[in-house]
């Protein structure tokens, strides 16, 4: 069989000379492929069947596909979905197709990026998936329910794979140094405590944690017939380190998502680590500034207006100042709004009313609430019979109505019972209490849901 693993035709970096050639020496994703789980059985049995591997950058899609090439004796082929088209597909399947006729073995066609595929180029996979033709085995960062075309995903099962621990990185990167034949002749020197910083560094990637180590290799200084690998040499490292922060990615959205629901839930403390999160990956703060207008408004409303105020000056303190003080604004209105009464009662309103309008007639204007700016108007008697509120007792006329008659009295606004909507609540139901007791009723009012 030829090695899938190894091409003696130029040096290799660090991570493919440590690409695992058997399933004992993979990494990770042991929810899948630990002893006795269904995946891993039906590896080892030579059970192919299509799938798409969905998980962040450097946590083995790739490896295991090619695992499960050797594992199974198939042959394994590739397209890269940035590169390849329709024609590319059809050549792949076509050589599929010659090499299962002279050898009779199948072929794992491994497409990575898949969810760059347009819906035309994944419908090209479809016809020989069901035939059987290629084992389909794609690779995605993004969520396939939203990138991929359902008529691929009902061919595949999709597989989730997690980002490494950093005790799996730790154990990677300890093999990498006793193993590896071109670490062992440097004689590398490094602490628990430093290679514990760099597969922090590396947040879940197996391919960084590598490349950070042989990069620190590369660094290193000679001190009595070794290699050393210290603190300083780390901090060369690591000057450019960015977290993992895939703007416009479900790592983005899933931070976004953690980040608002630690605000609705009363979590200043999660709150601002998830915005810390985000800053630290290179997230614009003007979008958590943004991000932070719509909980006061969704989250927190009338339960505590100053919210908003808050959410927006810090908005523009971002735009006046920038970083960090900006952030330091953002942070401050996030904790403001962690701590804030909440009500999402105008939310749920205003989704109510357009729920309405959406499948009910477009009622008229009522003639007494019409304007009258012209003669023709006034002869129409638009705006006859209107009560002006400042002219009534309290500047409220009670009985009054400012609903089409075919809806009156309905309600969409329920104020909940904490911070100043308890007050709005009282204040609604003494007008109310006015509005039932008015001789001067515009229609005969029943309240309505």
């Amino acid at each position: 069989m030829n090695d899938l693993f190894r091409s003696p035709r130029r040096h290799q970096p660090l991570a493919a000379r440590m690409r695992p050639t058997t399933l004992a020496h993979y990494v990770g994703q042991t929810h899948l492929l630990g002893q006795g789980k269904p995946l891993r059985e039906a590896v080892e049995r030579g059970q192919l069947h299509s799938m798409v591997l969905w998980g962040p950058p450097g946590v083995g899609k790739t490896t295991f596909a090619r695992l499960l090439a050797q594992e199974c004796d198939a042959r394994f082929a590739t397209l890269s979905a940035v590169l390849a088209g329709v024609k590319e597909i059809r050549q792949a399947v076509a050589e599929a197709e010659q090499h299962a006729a002279q050898s009779g073995r199948g072929t794992i066609l491994f497409v990575d990026e898949v969810h760059r595929f347009n819906k035309s180029q994944q419908d090209a996979f479809l016809p020989y998936v069901e035939e059987g033709t290629v084992t389909f085995v794609g690779a995605t960062t993004e969520n396939p329910a939203f990138e991929l075309n359902n008529a691929l995903l009902s061919r595949c099962r999709v597989y989730l794979l997690r980002s490494l621990s950093q005790e799996e990185l730790s154990g990677l990167l300890r093999r990498a140094l006793e193993q590896d034949e071109e670490l062992q002749k440097r004689n590398i020197a490094i602490s628990d405590e430093v290679l514990d910083k760099i597969t922090l560094s590396a947040d879940g990637d197996a391919r960084s944690a590598l490349n950070l180590l042989e990069i620190a290799c590369d660094l290193s200084r000679e001190e009595g017939g070794k290699q050393v690998i210290d603190e300083d040499v780390l901090a060369e490292v690591l000057t450019a380190d960015v977290r993992r922060f895939d703007k416009g990615g479900d790592f983005f959205y899933d931070q976004i998502s953690a980040l608002h629901k630690a605000v609705r839930g009363s979590d200043p403390d999660a709150a601002l680590y998830w915005f810390a999160r985000m800053i630290d990956g290179g997230c614009d703060p003007l979008y958590v500034a943004r991000r932070a207008v719509r909980m006061a408004s969704e989250d927190i409303g009338n339960a505590d207006p100053r919210a908003l105020e808050i959410a927006l000056n810090a908005w523009d303190v971002q735009e006046r100042l920038g970083s960090p003080e900006g952030e330091l604004a953002i942070a401050q209105a996030i904790v403001y709004l962690a701590i804030a009464a909440k009500s999402n009662a105008v939310y749920s309103a205003y989704k109510r009313v357009l729920a309405d309008i959406r499948r009910e007639p477009s009622h008229e204007v009522p003639v007494h609430l019409r304007n009258a700016p012209t003669k023709l108007a006034k002869e129409m008697a638009h705006g006859a019979d209107y009560r002006y509120a400042h002219d009534e007792p309290d500047g409220f006329a009670a009985g009054e109505s400012y609903f089409p008659e075919a809806i009156a009295g309905r309600r969409y606004y329920d104020p909940v019972p904490r911070g100043m909507e308890l007050k709005i609540e009282e204040k609604l139901q003494k007008l109310r209490e006015l509005n039932q007791k008015s001789p001067r009723q515009r229609y005969p009012q029943s309240e309505k849901r």
